[in-house]
């Protein structure tokens, strides 16, 4: 019997600058994301549309959430599988088009993990983990574009 997990959060638009929605120009694509005792996270829509630079897009929070998972699941199955990891640092990409009415998707993820592994390691080994992850990620088993991984190993 599958267990069901529930994840809340408070989504709230704050770039009401006094007009509300009165026009394109009028207001702020921004918004705050909160979640029960965590710390507030202020966002914005990406800069090629307009948003601040300096704030997270919906775009980097998925690519984000898609990597982090990636890297929990490895570690986890890393453990199981006897390669001790000593750091992990990702610098995913993820691709998107937007086609001439505006329209825009994600068409493709490729996370490119470095992974310090303990001198001696089997790097095959610790390569092959990536293959696995796709079984047990929420995140990945529920995007409906590719997840691609280019994984490099530094041996301490």
């Amino acid at each position: 019997m599958a267990r069901e997990h529930e994840y809340t959060s408070l989504i709230e638009w704050t770039g009401n600058r006094g007009e509300g929605t009165t026009g394109f120009k009028s207001f702020d694509s921004t918004w705050d994301i909160s979640t029960p005792g965590r710390t507030v996270i202020h966002c914005s829509t990406p800069p090629s549309f307009g948003g601040d630079r300096n704030k997270p897009n919906p775009e980097d929070l998925l690519l984000s959430a898609l990597s982090a998972c990636h890297m929990l699941w490895y570690l986890h199955l890393a453990v199981k599988a006897g390669i001790v990891v000593q750091s992990y640092q990702d610098n995913p990409v993820g691709y998107s088009e937007v086609d001439s009415s505006g329209i825009g998707r994600f068409d493709r993820a490729v996370l490119r993990p470095q992974i310090e592994v303990g001198e001696g390691t089997d790097l095959e080994k610790a390569d092959s983990i990536h293959q696995e992850i796709h079984k047990y990620c929420f995140i990945a088993r529920s995007v409906n574009f590719p997840v691609t991984y280019e994984a490099s190993y530094i041996e301490q």
